[in-house]
Parts: C-alpha cells; sequence; structure tokens
C-alpha cells in the first residue's frame, strides 16, 4: 500500500508539474502564431521582409563585439535580394528561427521617415485631427516613431534621387532635423521587435492601413522634427546620432 501510495504521489506530482507547463506552452504558441500573423500581414502589403538579430540580454545576437545596432540589423549581408514576401518562406523563418527580429527593404513598394518619439506622436496627433491619412505607424523602443509610406520611386532623372547614405549623415540637419527618410537601400526594424533592455517595437497602426504619399506627411513631420531639435528634450543632440546608421 505503501508503495502504491508513493507511486500514486509520484504520478500525480508529475500530472501537476506538466499542468503548470501548459500555460506557458500555450502562450508560447499563441505568441509564436501573433508574430507569424503580423509578419505576414506585412508580406500581404506588399513590404519585403528577411531576418534581423535579436536581443541576447543586452547583447546582439550577431555577437559582434560593440555592434552599433544591437538586434536592430538584418541577419545576412545580402538582405536586399533576401527581402521576400514569399508567405512559404516567411513561415519557415519564423519556425527556424523563433528568436529573430525582422526587417523590412525600403525603396522598393515603401518608405519610412523615421523620427523622434515625441515628435511623431505630436504629428500623428496633428495629421489625426486634420483628416489626413496616415498609413502604419510603428513605435520603436522608446525614441523614434516610424511613418511608412508609398516609395518615391525612382526618378527619370537621377540626378533628383538622393541615396540613403546622404540622408543618413547629412551635412546639414537644418532641412529635415531629427528625420531620416528610409527609402532606397535603407531598411528599417518591423514589429513585434525586441530590443535589448526590455524595449520592443510594436505597431500603432498596423499594415492594414493603405501606404500614403510621403508628402502629405512630410511638413507635419519636419515641423514637429524642427520644434524637438529646438526644445530641451534635445539639448546636447549629436546630429550625427540623430540617424539610424545602417550598420551592417
Amino acid at each position: 500500500m505503501g508503495a502504491d501510495s508513493g507511486r500514486t504521489r509520484g504520478t500525480e506530482g508529475k500530472i501537476s508539474q506538466w499542468l503548470r507547463r501548459r500555460p506557458k506552452q500555450q502562450q508560447a504558441d499563441a505568441d509564436a502564431w501573433a508574430r507569424l500573423g503580423m509578419l505576414l500581414a506585412v508580406a500581404e502589403a506588399g513590404m519585403p521582409i528577411s531576418p534581423a538579430a535579436h536581443p541576447l540580454g543586452f547583447r546582439c545576437s550577431c555577437e559582434r563585439v560593440g555592434c552599433p545596432t544591437p538586434a536592430r540589423h538584418p541577419v545576412s549581408f545580402a538582405w536586399q535580394t533576401q527581402s521576400t514576401t514569399d508567405a512559404a518562406q516567411i513561415e519557415r523563418w519564423a519556425e527556424g528561427q523563433p528568436l529573430a527580429n525582422f526587417i523590412t527593404a525600403t525603396g522598393m513598394i515603401h518608405d519610412v521617415l523615421d523620427v523622434p518619439l515625441s515628435a511623431g506622436v505630436k504629428s500623428l496627433a496633428r495629421l489625426t485631427e486634420r483628416g489626413i491619412d496616415v498609413g502604419p505607424v510603428a513605435r520603436s523602443g522608446d525614441d523614434r516613431m516610424l511613418f511608412f509610406t508609398a516609395t518615391r520611386g525612382t526618378p527619370e532623372d537621377e540626378d533628383e534621387w538622393w541615396p540613403c547614405e546622404l540622408d543618413s549623415h547629412p551635412e546639414t540637419m537644418d532641412e529635415h532635423p531629427g528625420l531620416r527618410w528610409h527609402c532606397r537601400g535603407s531598411y528599417v526594424l518591423l514589429p513585434p521587435a525586441r530590443l535589448p533592455g526590455d524595449l520592443d517595437v510594436r505597431w500603432e497602426r498596423g499594415p492594414e492601413h493603405p501606404l500614403p504619399d510621403p508628402l502629405t506627411l512630410l511638413e507635419a513631420l519636419t515641423d514637429a522634427c524642427a520644434a524637438y531639435v529646438d526644445s530641451d528634450e534635445a539639448t546636447g543632440l549629436d546630429p550625427a546620432a540623430v540617424a539610424w546608421p545602417l550598420g551592417r
């Protein structure tokens, strides 16, 4: 009787442990499905994506010493050609790399106007009050807001085009202070994404919203960024650090 009773208690103990673990597994499965659903929604909107690094504590999964953009850069140097909207490939990436963040390559279907968070919040409220159609908007960490727009495309006159490198490291911030225009040759991190220090990237307005013409947003964003640069919040701001470096 004593042995049987001991075995019974041991079995019940294992079942109890399994039951305690089960909700966590169910939550993990739900999170994985939600993550995949958001990635596929971006692809369905025509925006190509590819895997990116993810945080390991306060470090980057790329294990590069002093990584300048931890958990914010693509895994592959061939990210521009690797980026895709193919659902099957995205599912394979998501299942095979459950911790990976994802980036979307800009300048093909969409551009992204990347502004300081406080400027973005004010601009979003102002644009909404004016009845201007705003497309997808994401909050990146605790310092940036991303406005997704239709791409400018490639002008017939190539002299009219400015590459992202010039926009990333401008000689002057006077014209568009605090703002970076991600276009051809650039990328941004997609929601849902994790950043070091328990920060994240998440949608404020999802990819189901149509991409607007960037010029309809530019005036409000530029004014808000100019006010940001002149504010106490930006005191001591390094203009070279305002832009998000390509990193790799």
